[in-house]
């Protein structure tokens, strides 16, 4: 432990109003030495659990540090010999129609949950609230950005550096150079508009030097232009709205589950951080693309699931996506039956290999062609109909929807199964820049993220319900994007985001192992 470590345990504690003696420091700085990852929320959880004590005095000697210390120890090692916390129930599945509401008051500047029930069928100021949703999120997060917020003091120095954002409203009769935020739309054809709360205005983006991503209608952008006298705004650079730190977001939506997994305490945090850690076993194979119906892409995922079998330790998790036939389930399609009983191969096949059916997780995710009431997203799980020779033979076997989430202990993953590159790239309005890179799943990942949205595209290509486009937000930013697309495989990591296209099994053979313990992604393909 070194010296900086005692001054910020001595600090943290004079601020919290207490003075430490040098054995309780010595004995803080033992129990720090075990959470060398976590130290500022071990030094936290043990001020708070301090706190709770009946103290005599705010000079602390060893005796009482020592007792919180114990406590804390004996609570972490119950919880590692109990086997229930075993990777199984680390794993949490996430169906995104129980993925909590939260809507955002600009008035109070705080998330409020939305309560009561959420028609799938939503009147017309529900799609109206879905754009003005997704453009609110992304303003309150660019009004903490220290590059767009208004300078506390106004002074000559902040009128060249600062960006705050104007309301598009107020840019008539202003000149000079200003920052505009709003959805961009194409109300007429060739004619490009920028949107916000306020009004709308012209746009000229012949010239304009833009960022990384894919512009596609509807999402939001940032523009920095001037206004001229005849109505047009001309945009000299634009780009999206500048991602937030996961942890920053974090810190503003304390005791708010948004993930929907539950709000964890800062001592299960740290419990959890700890076994993830420690969980260097774990792996998660991830497969898109799964024509049952077609003998060669059965015999690859035999020869995978044998490989895995003799493996010295099983995966803990497979996550199986769509499509699960290579022909698209719509109303020209008449064999159920068939797919049904292919599903019940497919859970014969799983279940004649001992150890994966008994020490493994099978996570099914239904793709953008498979069968369902219909192709909006988010799509339901699979229909009993077809999974019920499956769960036969895997009774554990999850059905999920389309997007998914996944616990594990800390990491937040989100699944994502739709040819989501080729829709985006079509539905360009400008070319991409080829300044930072010209790999378009750069881009995809880099226009998500910004997004916080998993699926930007105009609800003319790809529908959405209404009332759940809060089920495709990616705010906070999770820890792992899975976007399951026909393309080819890849892995990008970015901003500290890993993102990972597993390919199309069936078409390409590829397919993706993932450690979460240290976010590691490992290309395969037979």
């Amino acid at each position: 432990m070194g010296a900086g470590t005692r001054k910020k345990v001595q600090r943290k504690f004079k601020i919290r109003g207490y003075t430490l003696k040098i054995d309780a420091l010595e004995e803080i700085l033992s129990f720090l030495s075990r959470f060398e990852d976590a130290e500022d929320e071990a030094i936290d959880l043990l001020i708070d659990e301090i706190e709770r004590e009946s103290l005599k005095s705010s000079i602390l000697d060893k005796e009482p540090v020592q007792r919180v210390v114990n406590l804390l120890l004996e609570a972490e090692a119950a919880a590692e010999e109990n086997p229930s916390s075993s990777s199984r129930s680390a794993l949490r599945v996430i169906d995104a129609f129980i993925v909590p509401k939260f809507c955002y008051d600009p008035i109070k500047k705080v998330f409020y949950e939305h309560t009561g029930k959420l028609p799938i069928h939503g009147d017309a100021s529900a799609k109206a609230a879905l754009y003005r949703d997704r453009f609110q999120l992304l303003l309150q997060r660019i009004s903490r950005d220290r590059h767009f917020s208004r300078p506390a003091f106004d002074t000559e120095m902040t009128e060249t550096g600062s960006c705050e954002i104007s309301p598009i409203q107020s840019l008539i009769g202003k000149t000079g150079r200003k920052w505009i935020m709003g959805v961009i739309s194409q109300l007429e054809d060739g004619h490009f508009y920028l949107e916000d709360l306020t009004a709308s205005v012209e746009v000229n983006l012949s010239n304009a030097k833009i960022t990384t991503g894919l512009f596609v209608e509807n999402t939001v952008i940032v523009a920095e232009g001037v206004m001229f006298p005849d109505g047009i705004f001309q945009v000299n650079t634009c780009g999206f709205p500048p991602l937030e730190d996961r942890e920053d977001s974090l810190a503003l939506l304390v005791g708010l589950d948004f993930f929907g997994s539950g709000v964890l305490t800062m001592e299960e945090t740290i419990r959890l951080a700890g076994l993830e850690k420690k969980a260097v076993n774990d792996m998660f194979v991830i497969l898109s693309d799964i024509w049952l119906d077609n003998e060669e892409t059965m015999t690859k995922l035999a020869t995978v699931l044998d490989g895995y079998e003799n493996v010295e330790v099983v995966p803990s998790l497979f996550v199986l996506m769509g499509n699960f036939c290579s022909r698209p389930c719509n109303l020209s399609f008449h064999s159920f039956s068939s797919l049904r009983q292919q599903f019940g191969k497919l859970g014969e096949m799983i279940g004649a290999h001992q150890r994966l059916k008994e020490n493994s997780q099978f996570l099914f995710v239904p793709g953008p062609d498979d069968a369902g009431p219909s192709t909006v997203l988010p799509r339901c799980a699979l229909p009993k109909y077809l999974t019920e020779e499956l769960q036969k033979h895997i009774p554990s076997a999850i059905f999920s929807s389309n997007p998914c989430r996944i616990k594990f202990y800390t990491q937040e993953i989100v699944f994502f199964r739709q040819d989501l590159l080729y829709r985006m790239r079509r539905a360009c309005l400008i070319p991409p820049s080829t300044e930072e890179t010209s790999d378009p799943f750069e881009h995809l990942v880099a226009t998500i993220t910004h997004q916080s949205h998993l699926c930007p595209l105009p609800l003319t290509v790809q529908p959405i319900i209404w009332n759940y486009d809060h089920c495709l937000r990616l705010y906070p930013t999770p820890h792992t994007i899975v976007l399951g697309d026909r393309s080819e495989q890849k892995a990008f990591k970015y901003t500290g985001i890993t993102c990972f296209n597993p390919g199309s099994f069936s078409n390409d053979s590829t397919f993706i192992a993932y450690r979460p313990c240290t976010q590691e992604v490992e290309l395969s393909a037979l």
